[in-house]
């Protein structure tokens, strides 16, 4: 996997995964962060989640939760 995007929110989500798309990366978008050992075969990832309405101390342990993912899985940026 070549980016890694963590996003605040579904609408956001969406427009970096299709920008993405139409720039030739094979992109996944996940809503959250998976619970398993999900392993994705895409050149970027992007990780929907609802952080932006959150307070923050639990926006914070899930955008540390999804990064933490997206390095396990080699995630380069």
């Amino acid at each position: 996997m070549l980016l890694g995007v963590i996003a605040d929110d579904f609408t956001g989500a969406t427009d970096i995964a299709g920008f993405l798309v139409e720039h030739g990366m094979r992109t996944v978008q996940l809503n959250d962060v998976p619970h398993c050992n999900t392993v994705v075969d895409a050149d970027a990832v992007v990780v929907s989640l609802k952080t932006r309405s959150c307070p923050v101390e639990q926006a914070i342990e899930q955008s540390l939760a999804a990064l933490k993912w997206l390095q396990q899985q080699g995630c380069q940026q």
